[in-house]
């Protein structure tokens, strides 16, 4: 496997408070990684070591074949960040944006304009290049973001959040463009709160819970770590009651049912399904006692 980010003992900790406990990590290039985790579990402070924004206090971390501590510069040149809210100038058109920035990056007036022109049309922006850009919606925002980020044509991205706060139609357009770029050979290294994303996106996915990561791989990898079926029950307007996970066999699933029935709520229907990226979200990052009660209800 060619790898484009590799993690090896990485610590961090602010003051007396340990925000990554030792992350072992590996990406393969082209490929779409995907961070799950709640707030404050190192998510972020992760990407800022691996972007070259922080320091890390053990450990070591390369990018693009880069060194994050002993060859920063490197890292810089082979990667792109874009954060959790588009950083735009609102007061100029997309165009000119795309431009200015085509300039930061070393285009000459004319190789600026051929990119960003190209980029416009990349991102679907072709039609509003000569708006504001605090005419734009927040989809076009973001999209205008990604294609900052790609300016300079960068072998990995990072991208912090990239859906939050967008409605449904422009988050779904953010993924194809995401699927695209890893299509194309860029590696995408992504956090998200919303697991819908990671499952549709992911190449392969890590669960990182209080600075550690608790879980990794492919999200039916994921899934299957939960067992068998979970058994729902919902009252007359479909709205969960109550779940219990289970081991998958016969008697697991009986013993869940049976659960189910002494609860003796009228109006009530059960349903079987399959474990989602949610459940196992949950399971991972419960805190122990949580965890010890959600496996012994998926035993008994």
């Amino acid at each position: 496997m060619n790898t484009a980010i590799d993690i090896r003992g990485l610590r961090k900790s602010f003051g007396s408070q340990t925000v990554l406990g030792g992350i072992d990590l590996s990406v393969a290039a082209g490929s779409i990684f995907a961070l799950l985790g709640p707030n404050g579990a190192g998510k972020t402070t992760l990407i800022n070591i691996l972007a070259t924004l922080s320091l890390p206090d053990a450990g070591t971390a390369s990018v693009a074949g880069h060194d994050v501590v002993r060859d920063a510069r490197g890292v810089r040149g082979a990667i792109s960040l874009t954060g959790q809210y588009a950083a735009v100038d609102e007061v100029l058109t997309g165009e000119e944006v795309l431009r200015m920035m085509a300039r930061l990056n070393g285009y000459t007036p004319v190789a600026g304009r051929t990119r960003s022109s190209e980029l416009l049309a990349r991102f679907e922006l072709t039609d509003a290049a000569r708006k504001l850009v605090k005419t734009y919606s927040g989809g076009m925002r973001r999209r205008l973001d990604l294609a900052i980020s790609l300016l300079a044509n960068p072998a990995v991205i990072f991208l912090d959040e990239p859906t939050t706060g967008l409605d449904t139609r422009s988050r779904q357009s953010l993924w194809e463009i995401i699927n695209g770029l890893a299509a194309g050979g860029t590696t995408v290294f992504l956090t998200t709160q919303y697991l819908e994303e990671a499952d549709v996106l992911a190449d392969r996915i890590g669960v990182i819970n209080e600075g550690v990561i608790v879980a990794e791989g492919t999200a039916a990898e994921l899934k299957a770590r939960i067992g068998g079926d979970v058994v729902e029950l919902r009252d007359a307007s479909d709205e969960l009651v109550r779940e219990i996970p289970t081991d998958g066999t016969v008697h697991g699933l009986r013993a869940a049912i049976d659960q189910l029935d002494a609860l003796a709520v009228p109006g009530t229907h059960v349903s079987i399904r399959k474990p989602s990226l949610d459940d196992v979200f949950l399971a991972l990052t419960a805190h122990d006692s949580q965890l010890e009660s959600n496996l012994e209800g998926a035993r008994s």
